[in-house]
């Protein structure tokens, strides 16, 4: 028989089962599909943690208070409290003789508070830190500036506002935040209604960074902040930029070298009351993190194509079963074993290569839709569909339907003519 002819057959039997063809394919569709979206998942979710570097800062070192291992997060996450670095700290660290790759370093502390404006509030994120904060992260300035080294060093009382503070206290009353005085009070805070501060810039809006809202938060310099608003004499951070990549590691030593000195630290590794760690590893870590979780959902999505061929098999015993009188009388007619092997084969292939194609499809779009939905939360989430996630879903699954409508097919070829003609 031609292959066009094996091909007609083919059809014929698949729309005499409509019902039960589609029913496999879906199975089929879903697997496929679960394979495409958890794929574009991944690179997707790459993309999302690489694009914090540059958002953070490149070349960017983070000094932690309190000791943790190297693959551990911070005490501070846990919300335990811990005062071991001061101001005293970034400044021994701005010593060039001492560390003499770190071309910015910045004092940081920071905590929640309550920011009204007349009649209208909100509670926030406040960054206390000094004026070239803005050379360690990027960002570009919606209107206004960034508070400089003059109003810092001497005490004036002005703040930066991210995009959703600004819109929740301004937008509304059609005013331009800039010169406003705003009022800001944490819980720590003794004046009356709270500090006092003028605007004189507002962020442009940056999106979320390591699951953090960019945009929701504001800035002060380090005393204001630190002393007046939050009420506290140590540092919840010391960053730290280093001039090249290459250098990132002997400016690590240095770091270490200085605040051991700085807190009379005379043991090991373990009695230190501080962690440095590199921003960059810290996104190879989540990097690792996001493979290892693909790789497990793309297990399961390799499940649910297993399972689709379980169910072609099935699918394709019980048709041998019922056209076995159809089969012996092929073959009586002159029909060779390798002519039945060869129609079933051709009908579980077509039936997975049909699921492939459609899940194929489906799972673009709803990986695009994913995207569209991660953008609107404001993460820059990209949309990423792999060649080669395709080729595989198309492969596997058309490999499903060689598989497991083998054995019917030989099942079917073997018939005994005779026997076949017999059957009820």
């Amino acid at each position: 028989m031609s292959f066009l002819a094996t091909i007609k057959l083919v059809l014929r039997g698949l729309i005499a089962r409509k019902g039960r063809s589609v029913l496999t394919i879906l199975g089929i569709v879903i697997g496929v599909a679960g394979v495409i979206i958890i794929i574009a998942l991944g690179a997707g979710a790459q993309s999302l943690v690489l694009g914090q570097v540059t958002k953070l800062g490149t070349n960017l070192l983070n000094v932690q208070p309190g000791k943790s291992s190297e693959t551990g997060p911070p005490a501070q996450v846990f919300g335990v409290i811990v005062t071991t670095l001061k101001e005293g700290d970034a400044d021994a660290l701005r010593d060039k003789v001492q560390a003499p790759h770190l071309t910015v370093v910045n004092a940081v502390a920071q905590g929640r508070v309550a920011v009204a404006w007349e009649n209208r509030s909100a509670d926030t994120n406040m960054i206390a830190t000094d004026a070239d904060y803005n050379q360690l992260v990027s960002f570009d300035m919606q209107a206004g500036r960034f508070f400089t080294p003059t109003e810092e060093e001497g005490g004036t009382a002005v703040a930066v506002l991210g995009s959703v503070v600004s819109d929740a206290l301004f937008k509304d009353a059609g005013v331009d935040p800039i010169g406003q005085v705003i009022k800001v009070k944490s819980a720590a805070q003794t004046e009356a209604g709270g500090v006092p501060l003028r605007v004189v810039g507002v962020i442009e809006p940056r999106g979320s960074a390591f699951f953090q809202d960019q945009d929701d938060q504001i800035f002060l310099p380090l005393a204001i902040g630190q002393q007046r608003v939050l009420g506290k004499n140590y540092l919840n951070a010391i960053l730290a930029k280093v001039d090249d990549a290459a250098n990132i590691q002997s400016s690590i030593a240095d770091i270490k070298r200085i605040l051991r000195r700085e807190h009379r630290i005379l043991g090991d590794e373990q009695e230190e009351d501080f962690t440095v760690r590199n921003q960059a590893e810290a996104v190879k870590i989540l990097s690792s993190i996001t493979d290892a979780l693909s790789l497990f959902l793309t297990a399961m999505a390799a499940i649910a194509l297993i399972v689709g061929g379980v169910g072609i098999l099935n699918i394709m015993l019980v048709t041998v079963a019922e056209r076995t009188r159809e089969i012996g009388l092929r073959k009586a007619v002159g029909a060779t074993n390798r002519a039945v092997l060869t129609q079933f084969l051709y009908e579980s292939s077509f039936l997975t290569l049909m699921g492939g194609i459609v899940g194929i499809i489906a799972g673009i779009v709803l990986a695009y839709l994913i995207a569209l939905l991660m953008r609107q939360l404001g993460y820059d989430w990209a949309f990423v569909i792999s060649p080669l996630s395709i080729l595989m879903a198309v492969g596997v699954s058309v490999l499903t339907g060689v598989l497991f409508g083998l054995y019917p097919a030989l099942k079917a070829s073997r018939l005994n003519p005779i026997q076949a003609l017999h059957y009820e």
